[in-house]
């Protein structure tokens, strides 16, 4: 019986190209006069730009990833305790950052240490404590440097001061920024997955109950005063939990040697899936990715099964992986990569340093945008060769 390899190609790619425009509309927000259907639609529109798809494609491929990694580590010898250990650690180390960087946003401007060198030294600490040291390094180096990590951490919480409605703060939760919301929904399905022993059923009726409560919010059916533990709003969970099963479904059909069925289950289910979000957007407060609506949901869970059903022929079926080897490391060192832009715009703003105006409007400002998102990657790519990546 055949068996999917211990990593998918198609994945990684999927996950680098994702990455590297992840880099790229973040820093495109800081460029003037660009197509409005480019950059980020507002809170009180129906509608969803370019850049509003990708972050849900980034939560869809952690789910694709979910059943191969614990799997793996399974093949490993990897007892369940274990298993349960590394699923909250690395849980644990995308909500401490994430918890890091959503404070990093209301750092007093006015503050004795400067917004940029606190960000610097943060990331920096990220680096020191997951750092994918080497064997052979000695474990008392490895300690103490992630030891002088936690020290920094703990450092820059102390002299913290934060801005909240115009009071005066200390360290506090208001959402758990990017890194978080992965944290919390890779634990919600990662446990699951791993509960459920990857039962197509016990998944199903999760992915209803998750879909259930995203609408139940937005037809006000569900009114909640705060987000419910863990879940929030149950968007991030269902896409997560929606790429848990995509791949739950190719490996059946690889193991079963159906691999023929794949195209039309996955072509039929991302037209399905886009076609839902457009049908059920009067009636559940439109297409929003900042208000995480069901429609939006539906629509990038459509898309990226459709992308990845692409490079499932392209990569993995017709191995064209050569043709993406430029951004290879955004799916290798894919932490490593989205940390990367805290370097760079961090040690500009600490020394004042400006791009020339030409750069910041218009094409050539998306240009300066792409440009440095291949630039970062290119970056940490020599830094894997290193052995300068994270890993958690």
């Amino acid at each position: 019986m055949k068996q999917l390899p211990k990593r998918l190609l198609s994945i990684d790619v999927l996950r680098a190209l994702t990455m590297l425009l992840m880099i790229f509309v973040n820093d495109a927000g800081s460029v003037g006069h660009i197509p409005k259907w480019i950059d980020h639609a507002k809170a009180n529109e129906d509608a969803m730009g370019f850049a509003d798809t990708i972050f849900p494609a980034f939560l869809f491929i952690v789910g694709l990833s979910i059943p191969l990694a614990i799997k793996n580590r399974l093949s490993k010898g990897d007892t369940n305790l274990q298993l349960l250990f590394y699923i909250f650690t690395r849980s644990a180390a995308l909500l401490i950052m994430g918890f890091y960087h959503v404070n990093l946003e209301d750092y007093a401007p006015g503050l004795w240490f400067p917004k940029a060198a606190w960000a610097l030294i943060i990331t920096v600490s990220f680096f020191l404590i997951w750092l994918d040291y080497p064997e052979t390094m000695k474990k008392a180096w490895r300690y103490s440097l992630m030891g002088l990590g936690l020290a920094l951490l703990i450092a820059m919480a102390i002299i913290y001061k934060g801005v909240d409605e115009g009071v005066s703060v200390g360290m506090h939760t208001s959402w758990w920024g990017i890194l978080g919301i992965i944290g919390w929904s890779y634990l919600a399905c990662a446990l699951i997955y791993f509960l459920s022993k990857g039962r197509f059923v016990v998944l199903g009726i999760f992915m209803l109950l998750f879909i259930g409560v995203n609408v139940a919010i937005h037809i006000k059916l569900l009114v909640l005063n705060d987000p419910l533990p863990v879940i929030g709003d149950a968007s991030a969970v269902t896409l997560v939990l929606g790429g848990v099963i995509i791949s739950m479904i190719y490996a059946w059909l690889v193991a079963k040697e159906k691999t023929q069925w794949l195209w039309a289950i996955f072509s039929a289910s991302g037209v399905s899936l886009i076609g839902l979000g457009f049908l059920i957007r009067p009636y559940t407060e439109g297409i929003s990715k900042i208000r995480a609506t069901p429609a939006w949901v539906f629509i990038c869970m459509g898309i990226t099964i459709l992308m990845f059903e692409l490079f499932i022929y392209l990569i993995d079926i017709k191995g064209k992986k050569d043709w993406f080897k430029i951004i290879q490391p955004a799916g290798t060192s894919t932490l490593t990569c989205y940390l990367m832009p805290y370097f760079q715009v961090y040690l500009l703003e600490l020394f004042n340093i400006e791009y020339p105006s030409v750069f910041n409007f218009g094409i050539i400002g998306l240009m300066r945008s792409m440009a440095i998102a291949f630039i970062l990657i290119a970056l940490v790519g020599l830094m894997e060769k290193r052995s300068l990546r994270l890993k958690i």
